[in-house]
């Protein structure tokens, strides 16, 4: 499967459409993500992370988050499921350098990220809910990786297929990922034609009716 090709053709609010046609009608956030790298589009597989706060002096600093950055493969989105947690920037330019050169193709924060003008001058795909610059150390940790995590009520899984554009993000789930692919490209088409059929002159009303989308 091409990424690249894909990422150019489909958008979030698409893939959510036919997921929902397809009886997965939870699999989109709600709550607004930020591309604080100013890059607007990201697509990949899950490589999951479980975040907690903490209150004490942390024996092991940062051993399974490195451990996680480093175990990424090509294409795969680093998900950091952290409770929109704003004690600190638990990913900044070190973490995006590391994850990169495992092929990781960009981040999803649920809560706060710092060094935003480095990682935007690497060109690093970073969508989050928030900015901190505080350091994570003694204050946020990863405690689980390559689990189920849940985000505003949709559930990330490692393998997964997610997306990220500025309508939100979906996930796809890799037994339907083929399904949801084919018929989002198929509406994606549906949709063109509809566009032009209405800047042509057609009616909304008449357009729905003939091609089936809006």
């Amino acid at each position: 499967m091409n990424f690249d090709e894909l990422k150019e053709k489909l958008y979030v609010a698409v893939l959510s459409d036919v997921l929902d046609q397809l009886g997965y009608t939870h699999q989109a956030t709600r709550i607004p993500f930020h591309a604080y790298t100013g890059i607007p589009k990201l697509l990949g597989r899950c490589k999951t992370t479980l975040w907690a706060d903490m209150f004490d002096r942390d024996k092991n600093p940062y051993e399974l988050e490195l451990q996680a950055v480093d175990s990424c493969q090509p294409g795969d989105v680093l998900i950091c499921a952290a409770g929109d947690s704003r004690r600190s920037g638990i990913w900044g330019e070190l973490l995006s350098t590391a994850a990169r050169n495992s092929g990781c193709v960009g981040v999803i924060v649920h809560g706060g990220v710092r060094d935003i003008d480095k990682m935007r001058a690497m060109e690093f795909p970073v969508f989050a809910t928030s900015r901190n610059p505080y350091d994570s150390q003694n204050r946020q940790r990863v405690i689980d990786l390559d689990v189920t995590v849940e985000i505003d009520g949709v559930q990330f899984r490692p393998g997964d297929l997610v997306m990220a554009d500025e309508d939100g993000i979906v996930v796809v789930p890799k037994e339907i990922e083929n399904q949801a692919i084919a018929a989002a490209l198929e509406k994606v088409d549906a949709e063109n034609t509809t566009r032009d059929a209405i800047k042509n002159g057609m009616k909304a009303w008449e357009a729905y009716q003939k091609f089936g989308v809006l």
